[in-house]
């Protein structure tokens, strides 16, 4: 792995920024034929990450916009891909449900440093029927179950172990009743406008193919890099 330029040799913050390496691992050639689908590219990609040992292949940020416009992000797991688009999970109290209920429309994406590899996806976000954001809550560990049932998410916490004692309250509840699901967690679903695979190339001639959806098919499209 490349090393780090020391900070303090550089004029300002910008010139060091420039100089942080980047690109530095073996890129995959192009995709030459890429197929109908671009869930069927995606799953392609994803799995060549993950069998390259890339950490967390599936983690993503996603973006959302609340009511008065203003976007968010952050990182989460991509939870499952189908045809209809890509999964991920979350409380409807937190600020990502708040944004989706304002606003269900959202971007998700993907970095693949070690192998220069971005996906873009943007799209109309749906619920999940109600069976299966019980059994993604239920996939979830106990203490990610009680976490998930008993956080206040993004509020200010003035006391510590106020949180310690309600996780404690929610794991005791759980573990006498297995089968319990929080009322206000969701399995959500980008159903994708569009989907842009990006690869990277050390001479900055990066190759970026987009899937634009027009009716009920996809128009295959190359972007200028």
């Amino acid at each position: 792995m490349p090393t780090a330029p020391d900070r303090s040799s550089f004029p300002d913050t910008r010139a060091w920024i420039r100089a942080l390496p980047a690109l530095g691992g073996a890129t995959p050639a192009p995709v030459d034929t890429p197929p109908d689908s671009p869930t069927a590219l995606f799953l392609d990609w994803i799995e060549q990450a993950a069998e390259a040992g890339v950490p967390e292949p599936h983690a993503a940020a996603l973006s959302t916009v609340d009511a008065d416009g203003n976007p968010d992000a952050r990182f989460l797991l991509l939870k499952d891909v189908t045809e209809q688009g890509f999964w991920f999970s979350g409380d409807t109290r937190s600020p990502k449900g708040r944004d989706l209920a304002a606003n269900p429309v959202a971007a998700l994406s993907f970095y693949w440093r070690e192998q220069g590899r971005q996906v873009r996806v943007r799209g109309t976000v749906i619920e999940g029927e109600p069976a299966l954001s019980a059994r993604d809550f239920r996939e979830r560990s106990v203490t990610a179950r009680a976490v998930a049932a008993a956080s206040r998410q993004s509020e200010v916490l003035d006391d510590p172990a106020e949180y310690e004692r309600v996780v404690a309250a929610a794991v005791a509840r759980i573990e006498a009743d297995p089968d319990f699901v929080s009322a206000t967690w969701r399995a959500w679903c980008i159903v994708p406008d569009s989907v842009e695979f990006w690869q990277a190339d050390a001479g900055r001639r990066h190759v970026r193919r987009r899937y634009r959806r027009e009716s009920d098919r996809w128009i295959r499209e190359v972007l200028w890099p």
